[in-house]
């Protein structure tokens, strides 16, 4: 897919990190995103920068998708880009000081990060499946969607996290499978330490042990760093069924 002018995408998790950063790449590429939040007001700022659409959408829920996926259509067009980058981190360690682990945590993680990930793929993949071919290919869209290092060497406190990720990891190939006779492609980057809202409150010995751990460049990921992989996805299209790692070399230590 090598011209996103006035192609329709759409970014979940876009108000902020790294949906909000890929949201800005392919808006300066030319295409017309819609940004998916289910923080609606943090969402409408980074949209009315790049001239996108903001849509609060909570991506677990069938028709909270169903309503934001009309919604940018109506106003941009069926989607032939879709980046799922909505996801959550809850630590918990299966026995801590107060004995096992609250089932809630790893039931929410699973929740939003892999029924999440799925719901929406599903449902924007329906609608990419019955657009015309972009390409000579038969190229009608490609789904990016946001795995993590931890899917490979998840930390201590890092179980749910790690099974969530990893399942995003497993899905990879299957879909990219399934949906290979309607012409769309499946990816998944597996970022590791990202510059993001999520490592604003990391003390910073903590930090500084991350940094430590990244042969080179040693020092955290940018958001624009997995938004120039997406965009690199989205253009080349001999790229399908697999996982891309953006860590540094990183290998994550036990802890």
């Amino acid at each position: 897919m090598d011209h996103l002018k006035n192609i329709a995408a759409i970014v979940t998790g876009g108000g902020s990190g790294m949906g909000a950063a890929a949201a800005r790449m392919l808006a300066e590429a030319g295409a017309k995103v819609a940004l998916w939040d289910i923080n609606g007001d943090a969402v409408k700022s980074t949209a009315q920068e790049i001239g996108g659409l903001a849509v609060s959408c909570d991506v677990a829920d069938e028709k909270s998708v169903e309503q934001a996926l009309a919604a940018s259509r109506q106003a941009h067009g069926a989607a032939r880009i879709l980046v799922n980058c909505a996801g959550i981190l809850i630590g918990r360690k299966i026995v801590g000081k107060e004995g096992a682990a609250d089932l809630d945590h790893f039931h929410k993680t699973l929740h939003v990060n892999v029924l999440g990930t799925y719901n929406t793929m599903r449902l924007v993949a329906a609608d990419m499946a019955m657009q015309e071919p972009l390409t000579d290919d038969g190229e009608r869209g490609v789904i990016i969607n946001t795995a993590s290092i931890a899917a490979f060497e998840g930390q201590m406190g890092q179980v749910a996290y790690s099974a969530s990720k990893g399942a995003i990891v497993a899905m990879t190939l299957p879909a990219a499978r399934d949906l290979a006779r309607n012409g769309i492609r499946v990816m998944a980057i597996a970022p590791g330490a990202i510059e993001t809202p999520m490592m604003e409150g990391v003390r910073d010995d903590i930090r500084e042990a991350i940094e430590l751990n990244v042969p080179f460049p040693p020092r955290m990921g940018k958001p624009e760093e997995f938004a120039k992989l997406v965009l690199h996805i989205v253009e080349n299209s001999y790229l399908n069924g697999s996982v891309i790692r953006l860590d540094g070399g990183a290998r994550l230590a036990g802890k």
